[in-house]
């Protein structure tokens, strides 16, 4: 979905996606990368600088040449702009490069940059080509490559490039084109999604700024040393989670709902493994459930994060997974979150921590304890903390004894009612079952008050 407006405010969507799964799966080139200064892991609020859809330009030559598009002007060299049936496109247009060309900002950002993402495919009946993303903070004058990895375009069909940057300041990038001769490359839906360095929203700054990840706290203490695999810290940073090497999965997933992190695009359906796990960990692929009777269920739901393309696809990265019963996932799963985000579009934000934990579950197959041949854990039971409050700022001072939060945890079967409301439990309840201590960061007395409160419900 293009969005035509750039810097336009991101509605809430008025139908929300829920978690269902499909098998059917894309698996584009993707080059992300962990957010870790120095061991410290953070969080950070990231918004969408700009979408360039390439609709407005006219270019028919493959000669070097600026064209301006709606973000700006555009260096396009050996590359023009498409608009033939041949053309990969989402619109009317989208970008072609032959030979080693490329396509270049001829203008900064000034707001940094998380990620940046972008469509491409081959261009009609032409062979593979290999390109890469290169940044530079002074204007132009040099660039540097984003990450290590080249991204190659084999199909007609678009699929999505996520290029994670993590850097402040001003900023501009070029598109280079690398490999595969004369074949040709599409390229279209350019996004720039910002860099915040944690502090926004009057919050406190890192992982407890107002709409960051761990505002409430690090629940089971992971750290970011490989020693450390049972409980390893990975910001993924639309949600940060602690995954265990073992079991395959997350322990526990943390993430923030604002009216920002939802808006109006599409479920990405591009489950994949997280290539970005320490060297010589197993990597959980898409394919890993099939056949299992489990369904591929997300920690962070897809629907969470409908702002930006990037954000969308951080959540199908399979260490973002848990096999989870069909219903379960599908019925009861997905219309608790789908109350979650309706807590949101009537004016609150939400912290949400999620996890799983125990062995064995039933699936639409019969039990199992494992999936892909041992690699993967099936948890026994899942569960889900939400702590509610209405807009506003300094959110962790706001959080008091008299605050809404609803705990849930539900056996991981197939035979579970639809109504997440008969599970509700309390915090205290799900720390005594995991062992966790959640809600951290909260002053103890407040802390304390939340852990025996038991929602009533919807």
């Amino acid at each position: 979905m293009k969005l035509r407006h750039l810097f336009a405010p991101l509605a809430v969507a008025l139908l929300l996606a829920s978690c269902q799964k499909s098998e059917n799966t894309v698996t584009p080139q993707s080059s992300l990368v962990n957010l870790n200064y120095n061991g410290d892991i953070r969080s950070f609020a990231v918004t969408q600088t700009f979408d360039e859809t390439f609709e407005s330009g006219t270019k028919t030559a493959y000669a070097d040449g600026n064209v301006t598009f709606g973000s700006g002007s555009w260096d396009l060299n050996d590359a023009l702009v498409g608009n033939s049936a041949s053309d990969a496109k989402t619109g009317t247009q989208s970008i072609r490069i032959r030979n080693t060309g490329t396509l270049g900002m001829n203008f900064n950002v000034t707001t940094g940059a998380s990620t940046v993402t972008m469509s491409y495919a081959v261009y009609g009946s032409d062979g593979s080509s290999a390109f890469q993303l290169w940044v530079s903070s002074n204007s132009g004058s040099t660039y540097t490559q984003v990450g290590t990895t080249s991204i190659t375009a084999s199909s007609t069909s678009l699929a999505t490039a996520t290029f994670t940057v993590n850097q402040a300041g001003t900023l501009r990038f070029q598109l280079r084109k690398t490999t595969g001769g004369t074949n040709r490359i599409n390229i279209d839906n350019f996004t720039i999604n910002s860099f915040d360095n944690g502090t926004g929203g009057g919050g406190g700054g890192g992982s407890t700024g107002d709409n960051t990840n761990l505002m409430l706290g690090n629940p089971s203490g992971a750290t970011t040393s490989l020693t450390n695999f049972d409980n390893y810290l990975i910001d993924q940073t639309y949600y940060t989670e602690s995954y265990n090497r073992d079991k395959g999965e997350p322990n526990w997933v943390s993430w923030y709902v604002g009216s920002t992190s939802l808006g109006g695009i599409d479920r990405s359906n591009d489950f994949r493994a997280d290539t970005n796990l320490p060297a010589g960990w197993y990597e959980v692929g898409a394919t890993s459930y099939s056949g299992s009777g489990f369904d591929r269920g997300h920690n962070c739901p897809s629907g969470d994060r409908t702002s930006t393309t990037a954000a969308n696809q951080a959540t199908f990265l399979m260490d973002n997974m848990i096999p989870q019963a069909p219903n379960n996932n599908e019925q009861t799963w997905a219309n608790l979150e789908d109350y979650g985000r309706s807590l949101v579009a009537a004016g609150n934000e939400i912290y949400v921590v999620m996890g799983s934990y125990g062995s064995g579950g039933t699936g639409s197959s019969g039990s199992a304890t494992t999936v892909n041949s041992g690699h993967v854990v099936v948890p026994s039971n899942i569960w889900k903390v939400i702590i509610v409050i209405p807009n506003g700022n300094n959110d962790l001072s706001r959080i008091t004894a008299s605050t809404r939060v609803i705990a849930v945890n539900t056996p991981n079967i197939n035979t579970i009612s639809s109504d997440w409301t008969q599970y509700i439990t309390t915090v205290k309840a799900i720390e005594t079952a995991t062992g966790y201590t959640l809600l951290s960061n909260l002053p103890a007395a407040v802390r304390t008050a939340l852990e025996t409160k038991k929602d009533s419900g919807i």
